[in-house]
């Protein structure tokens, strides 16, 4: 028992890090954009992303050679590979879906505000559930009245009359509903293929989406991707390839919730990274709407009090 409970404590902290990679990566994005625009960006570090989690796969298949689990019949490998392409086609269009309207937001709102409005996405999938025969239990909807309360404490301008939300503020939120079916349709495909496999089509789409709205929009070149190496890098390499890759290992060992409360922190982290590198302070109002988006976050991943028959 005492074995068990320490190796889900190891698997926790990689789910922590991959938190940590993902809201730090927050920082990146913002400096990448000094460079090239929010397309070029997403485009490059999806690509970089997807060629990192090639050695990994390499690995992984070696291994199951090695296991002797790695021969699969041709006909159930067809199979495996059709689902590989749907799955990663479709969860490329919502990543590139969120991960543009998130970095064209970030022209014009901090990195700390970004992290905790993304993070908006873990109350909107259950709620997005619902539609889709899913259930929502009663503290998700408490904890979606919270949210909304905190990102209009976030985004929201009431220092003059009446209300209103900043572009880039607007853009997050919206990226937020694309990362939420992101997730609902990795919970259709995953259980389905290999998830570093789907994880290495869905940066290649995304990052052949982005590249076509950088052709069209910003017409980007070499010479522009060269001062923006180190924001590419850290978001190509760290927060695609190891960070998602982390989250495949975690969650093995992990309880659903508690691994999603756990990468919940990457809000937090976003925030405090912002802060210390950027130097872009949360005002007081800030900070309580991030308190209490975080805090919604908590409420909807506390599971329900079973009754006893």
């Amino acid at each position: 028992m005492g074995q068990n409970k320490s190796k889900a404590r190891r698997y926790s902290l990689l789910l922590v890090l991959a938190a940590f990679i993902w809201g730090t990566a927050f920082v990146a994005q913002s400096m990448g954009m000094d460079h090239i625009g929010p397309c070029t960006f997403n485009a490059t570090r999806s690509f970089i992303g997807s060629v990192a989690l090639l050695p990994v796969i390499w690995f992984f298949s070696r291994r199951k050679k090695a296991e002797g689990t790695g021969k699969p019949e041709k006909k159930e490998f067809w199979l495996l590979d059709k689902a590989l392409l749907a799955g990663g086609a479709a969860c490329g269009l919502m990543l590139s879906g969120g991960s543009l309207l998130q970095q064209m937001g970030l022209t014009s709102t901090t990195a700390g505000k970004a992290g905790f409005l993304t993070s908006l996405y873990i109350v909107l999938v259950p709620v997005l559930g619902v539609f889709l025969g899913r259930r929502a239990g009663f503290k998700v909807w408490i904890g979606v009245a919270v949210a909304l309360v905190g990102a209009y404490l976030l985004s929201g301008d009431i220092s003059g009359e009446g209300f209103s939300v900043a572009a880039g503020d607007l853009l997050v939120i919206l990226s937020a509903v694309f990362f939420s079916f992101h997730i609902l349709v990795i919970d259709r495909f995953s259980p389905k293929v290999d998830g570093v496999m789907l994880s290495c089509v869905q940066f290649f789409v995304a990052g052949a989406v982005s590249l076509v709205f950088a052709l069209i929009f910003e017409k980007p070149t070499f010479a522009q991707l060269l001062p923006a190496w180190g924001p590419l890098l850290y978001t190509g390499v760290l927060s695609s390839g190891v960070a998602y890759t982390l989250q495949i290992v975690g969650q093995q060992n992990v309880d659903p919730t508690v691994a999603s409360l756990l990468m919940s922190l990457e809000s937090v982290f976003a925030a405090l990274s912002g802060w210390v590198v950027l130097g872009q302070p949360l005002s007081l109002r800030e900070t309580m709407g991030c308190i209490l988006v975080f805090g919604a976050v908590v409420l909807a991943q506390l599971p329900e009090k079973r009754k006893d028959g």
